[in-house]
């Protein structure tokens, strides 16, 4: 099959992807599994290596999800454009960075903005204070283009990124709160540890929440214990976490308990850690928990990969809900999972 550029219009399969509902993800999905197949040469050519025929996948289970490191390696990216953003993950010195080739931002601000609304309401009606110095210092980071474009849509003067200047970002924090006002801090994981520890105190209306990632800056400990310490020092009753990554244009967010809802355009599944190939089947009610490797369907991906198999393990629940366990043996150092469940 010669890889040209589609012939339809791909603005009617966009528009899917923000309508669609449970009962038609399926469908949705094996749509776009299709679409990629045609117009994503690495997809293809793993898809073909498989020997996976995608014209005749009936379920979710069934779909080829692309192994993440491949985001190292090639280019992923369906359909032929220039990028209007390439988005890099964080690494060690001497290791490859994942690359994120994004045909349009403005896919991935309705993307983030349409979940940011869905779990929390309107960016207006916060401040937002961003706690990201590893992301603060290099330039291509999704998340960091996130919060900073949530920042301007806050509206608020005080809102904006602290590097490692706690004292500054106590001093705005106590101000907020003497006034009332809903704050929302995004923060690092070993930067908000270090600043509750340098800063302890009581907050009633700021959300805290924690984008993962400990970068070999302190022992490595569980979600639990980091969750537990941030809430003892800065009297909190729940710590809110992100779940997202270079490789997606998608975040699940958990709102308490370590626990992430999907937006309805995005869909976690589990696959055994012995066999990549296989994926469990899972539907909500089962009264059982799975565990295993997370597998994530991300229909904002359109343009890259939206079926993409992580190195991350995790327990799906009967509601959909997913928990984050920490990382396969020998995967990568990432930004966004280091914790490593005893």
């Amino acid at each position: 099959m010669s890889f040209v550029q589609p012939s339809f219009n791909n603005t009617e399969l966009e528009k899917k992807i923000w309508q669609v509902e449970d009962a038609g993800f399926e469908a949705l999905a094996l749509e776009v599994c299709r679409f990629q197949y045609q117009y994503n040469e690495q997809y293809r050519t793993f898809c073909d290596l498989l020997k996976r025929d995608v014209w005749h996948i009936t379920r979710l289970e069934d779909i080829p999800f692309l192994p993440i490191a491949q985001f190292k390696n090639a280019a992923v990216k369906t359909t032929i454009f220039e990028p209007e953003a390439i988005f890099e993950s964080s690494g060690t010195t001497g290791t490859a960075t994942s690359k994120h080739y994004v045909r349009s931002l403005g896919l991935y601000e309705q993307s983030f903005l349409a979940c940011f609304e869905k779990f929390y309401g309107k960016p207006e009606e916060y401040r937002i204070l961003g706690l990201l110095p590893s992301y603060l210092e290099r330039k291509h980071s999704s998340l960091l283009y996130m919060v900073n474009k949530l920042q301007a849509l806050s509206k608020h003067a005080d809102s904006g990124f602290y590097l490692y200047n706690h004292k500054d970002l106590a001093e705005v924090m106590e101000h907020m709160e003497s006034k009332g006002q809903k704050t929302l801090l995004i923060g690092v994981t070993f930067a908000l540890l270090d600043f509750a520890q340098d800063y302890p105190m009581p907050l009633q209306h700021t959300i805290v929440m924690e984008t993962g990632g400990m970068k070999g800056r302190r022992r490595e400990i569980t979600r639990d214990e980091v969750h537990a310490i941030l809430k003892e020092r800065l009297s909190l009753p729940v710590i809110h976490s992100e779940y997202g990554m270079t490789e997606l244009l998608s975040q699940a967010y958990a709102l308490q308990d370590g626990k992430f809802k999907c937006p309805d355009w995005m869909k976690v599944l589990l696959r055994p850690d012995d066999d990549p190939l296989e994926v469990y089947p899972f539907q909500p009610g089962d009264d059982e928990k799975l565990q295993g490797v997370i597998n994530v369907i991300d229909l904002a991906n359109l343009y890259s990969c939206s079926f993409i198999a992580t190195d991350d393990l995790g327990r799906l629940h009967p509601d959909g809900k997913f928990e984050v366990l920490g990382r396969l043996d020998n995967s990568d150092i990432r930004g966004c999972g280091l914790m490593l469940v005893n």
